[in-house]
């Protein structure tokens, strides 16, 4: 119970990667979850394993559209929101670029104005791409971005920078206490094959032998983090009780190149697939690596599980869903660049 009402946590966006991680741990927790997402680009799939828990409702709606009854008759109970609802990968946001904005805007108006009458901590997964091509290395909450407000991935990048505004201005008005995080590169089991992100793109494409894309000449750098440190980090993020007007970056510090990666993940799944690489995707990031030290300062929070552990755990995951057996070692290497084709 929190001020005399019964405790509810909302997860918009719960059936997707992160948010049905989260959902899992705060179920853990012994919380009363209700799940609201829109399944656009969600795996219903990752709601079975917790959906006959008797402290998890689903809600299927889109936060772009009003919030329905079924949650608003319940307004008073919810002590925790949290916005994860936005489609987050490239090819995904970039598909319906006109509602990935609305979600960022609309959506995230729509949580705040019932954060507010609720009485709820807020907390708002923002992105690492409000950085856009970033000219300051590593990233720093300081740090103003090198964003492109008119390319392609401008409906995602502006999208969270307006949600960040909106937000932190809700703060400054004393309508609702609020948390920003910053999320960097986030990996581990339960992602979608066909998200189309580095990860999941490598590893599937490895382990069934298609020929394995490589955008750019793969120097470009990445930060990733396992999901259980990510989730982790949101959760403390959200019951810290000195954070407010700022954005904490939460990701792993330890950066490589997507020619690193791609070694680590042959290594592991024993691929020996040809490597073609194309051209970099406009107004794609050449480095991120997240400056973490507000979190490791106010959370006590760093990540803790090592890039072979977590990728190890991966790919076996993505083995088990794709029937292609479990990763076995493997010597692969690249060997040299190659050519478009």
């Amino acid at each position: 119970m929190t001020d005399g009402k019964e405790e509810l946590v909302l997860v918009a966006g719960g059936a997707g990667f992160i948010g049905s991680h989260l959902c899992r741990a705060l179920l853990g927790q012994g919380r009363r979850v209700v799940c609201l997402d829109n399944l656009q680009t969600a795996r219903p799939v990752n709601l079975r394993l917790f959906e006959r828990h008797p402290g998890f409702e689903f809600i299927e709606a889109d936060v772009v559209d009003p919030l329905p009854p079924s949650l608003l008759e319940r307004t008073r109970q919810f002590t925790r929101i949290y916005n994860l609802a936005c489609a987050a990968s490239p090819p995904q946001y970039q598909a319906d670029p006109e509602h990935t904005m609305l979600t960022n805007v609309v959506g995230t108006h729509h949580l705040l104005r019932l954060a507010e009458e609720a009485g709820a901590r807020f907390l708002l997964s923002s992105t690492s791409e409000v950085y856009g091509d970033p000219e300051a290395h590593p990233q720093r909450e300081d740090y103003r971005g090198w964003v492109s407000c008119t390319g392609p991935r401008a409906c995602y990048d502006e999208g969270k920078r307006a949600a960040e505004a909106m937000t932190f201005d809700y703060a400054r008005m004393g309508r609702a206490e609020v948390r920003v995080a910053r999320i960097f590169n986030t990996y581990g089991p339960q992602m979608r094959p066909d998200d189309g992100r580095v990860v999941s793109n490598l590893v599937c494409q490895a382990l069934s032998g298609r020929e394995i894309t490589v955008y750019g000449d793969g120097s470009q750098t990445r930060s990733f983090c396992y999901i259980s440190d990510m989730v982790d980090g949101l959760m403390r993020l959200m019951e810290h009780d000195g954070v407010g007007m700022e954005p904490v970056n939460l990701g792993n510090p330890t950066e490589m190149t997507v020619n690193e990666l791609l070694n680590h993940i042959l290594d592991l799944t024993g691929a020996t697939a040809p490597v073609v690489h194309k051209p970099l995707p406009i107004d794609d990031p050449r480095r991120r690596r997240p400056e973490i030290s507000t979190a490791r300062k106010l959370l006590d929070w760093s990540p803790r599980v090592p890039l072979e552990e977590g990728l190890a755990a991966t790919c076996a995951w993505f083995a088990s869903e794709l029937g292609a057996g479990a990763p076995v070692e493997g010597k692969a290497r690249i060997k040299s660049p190659v050519a478009a084709g």
